[in-house]
């Protein structure tokens, strides 16, 4: 696997969100449970070396809205709505959409759309920058592949080496974030798809890559 898409099934949602019936009984040790369970899957698809992208093809609320934000980049069919709707049953995201929406989108932003619960379709999705792309329904997994194809054609060492700067360079400082870049830019050059994609620049010719 080089690259990950994760979709829904069907026009209707990507995910809905959780079984509001299972949860609504939960004892506050085991709503700590539920949550710490629902952030270490997500966290394990926001930190697997290879990109994941979200065809978001329908609602995307609750945990569907935080799996989202879990992924890599996020690109939505013209029907797909997100939102956090929790404080209207009274709880909050629990799977980190508290803390993955503001990284996102900016805090104010992401806490009006928390604290009022309000659910955005996908231009407004597109114009605050939590999704990168909209398109028609039909479109959506052939645009998903086309992003896919392209980021398959370069060197996979290059692209797990800049996922990881960015991921774990966005959660400290800018210093500390230099810190790791550098050090995720000199191992690039252990590898050989540095001598082959410089190689291949210099001979004005298209790069072969051992990674692809």
């Amino acid at each position: 696997m080089k690259v990950l898409i994760i979709t829904g099934s069907g026009e209707k949602a990507f995910v809905a969100g959780a079984d509001i019936a299972e949860m609504s009984n939960m004892t506050p040790l085991e709503a700590k449970k539920f949550s710490l369970y629902g952030q270490k899957v997500f966290r394990k698809i926001e930190m697997l070396s290879k990109p994941v992208i979200a065809a978001v093809n329908g609602f995307a609320l609750g945990g569907g809205c935080e799996l989202s934000m879990a992924c890599d980049i996020r690109i939505a069919s013209k029907n797909a709505k997100f939102g956090q709707p929790e404080v209207g049953l009274g709880i909050i995201p629990g799977f980190s959409g508290t803390q993955r929406l503001p990284r996102l989108i900016g805090t104010s932003k992401a806490k009006e759309l928390i604290f009022t619960g309000d659910m955005i379709n996908s231009d407004e999705a597109y114009k605050i920058g939590l999704i990168s792309k909209v398109v028609e329904l039909s479109d959506l997994i052939e645009e998903a592949k086309k992003l896919a194809k392209k980021m398959m054609s370069k060197s996979q060492i290059a692209i797990s080496l800049a996922k990881e700067s960015i991921n774990k360079g966005i959660e400290t400082d800018i210093e500390t974030g230099n810190t790791i870049e550098a050090e995720d830019f000199s191992l690039c050059f252990a590898a050989n798809d540095q001598k082959e994609g410089m190689s291949a620049f210099l001979e004005k010719r298209s790069p072969n890559f051992e990674s692809k």
